[in-house]
């Protein structure tokens, strides 16, 4: 558990940039050219890591192959299109307080799509954090009849698709080796972001002639990416998907720190208490469970 946590907190370090990185690339590259890049060069950096390791790529049947392909739409390609997308209208910070919802987005689709039980206290907790949405959405009358209010409903689908993709990743392809995953799953993610690219017309050669561009997409895709994405699917497989998706507790504090820090996007106090109200919510939904039950319960359905 001592190796998970810390993979838990590096992961939450690295990823918090993603927020950042997005918001800065989302003008000049967009949102399908964000996914293509940023999942390319994430591919790329851990064939590299995989070359050096000597890891050869086993697929077993063509079934696991679409697993694959299903797996990386959910937890790569859509969330991605969708986040930058968001964050053409909403702020970085924003966006990553929403997507703190990610661990109870997963125990709704594990109850809905995966069969798996949840408990009266997780009813409660599900609850305290939908009103923790409801105060950083603002949602009242006038702010539903408004179109900002879709932005942020878009990184609840963010959520969504997280919560399908890591539990899709721990039912089916707990047997493939970390690098594995990580490097299909992003190979895949690419293709589409490019064919995204191509419908969209989205796409140019934008990191290749512009530095700072290049620079931050450099970080997004290979960092931000490539190996954060071997500490999430490593945290997927020795723990459990709903272990995995807690780093989104640790990733909002520290994108508001870079978002203030970097982009001058202020901290309100709406954030601050949705931000409680969910991380009070997941507090509420996570006691008393034990993550070797939902070990089990993925593995033997």
């Amino acid at each position: 558990m001592g190796k998970l946590y810390g993979a838990l907190a590096l992961l939450g370090l690295i990823w918090s940039t993603s927020f950042l990185f997005i918001k800065l690339l989302v003008h000049d590259l967009g949102p399908f050219g964000i996914v293509f890049y940023r999942c390319l060069l994430g591919a790329i950096t851990i064939f590299i890591i995989m070359m050096c390791l000597k890891v050869k790529v086993k697929i077993s049947s063509k079934r696991e192959l679409f697993i694959i392909m299903i797996a990386s739409l959910f937890n790569h390609a859509l969330p991605w299109v969708l986040i930058s997308i968001s964050e053409e209208h909403i702020q970085s910070n924003e966006a990553a307080i929403l997507n703190a919802f990610t661990p109870m987005a997963t125990l709704i689709i594990g109850y809905f799509v995966f069969q798996q039980t949840i408990k009266r206290q997780q009813w409660i907790g599900l609850l305290i954090g939908m009103v923790g949405l409801g105060i950083m959405m603002k949602i009242n009358v006038s702010m539903l009849l408004s179109g900002n209010i879709y932005y942020s409903l878009l990184m609840i689908a963010v959520t969504l698709s997280y919560g399908v993709g890591s539990l899709l990743t721990k039912k089916y392809l707990q047997h493939l080796e970390v690098m594995v995953i990580s490097f299909l799953t992003l190979g895949f993610s690419s293709i589409y972001g490019f064919i995204g690219c191509m419908i969209s017309g989205q796409f140019n050669l934008s990191p290749f002639t512009n530095s700072d561009v290049l620079v931050n997409i450099i970080a997004l895709g290979a960092m931000a990416s490539g190996l954060a994405y071997l500490l999430f699917y490593y945290m997927v497989k020795e723990g459990s998907a709903e272990f995995a998706t807690m780093v989104t507790y640790i990733v909002p504090i520290f994108a508001s720190i870079w978002g203030l820090l970097f982009l001058k996007e202020p901290i309100t106090t709406r954030m601050v208490v949705g931000l409680i109200f969910v991380l009070l919510g997941v507090f509420v939904t996570a006691m008393k469970r034990k993550s070797i039950e939902s070990t089990k319960r993925t593995t033997a359905s």
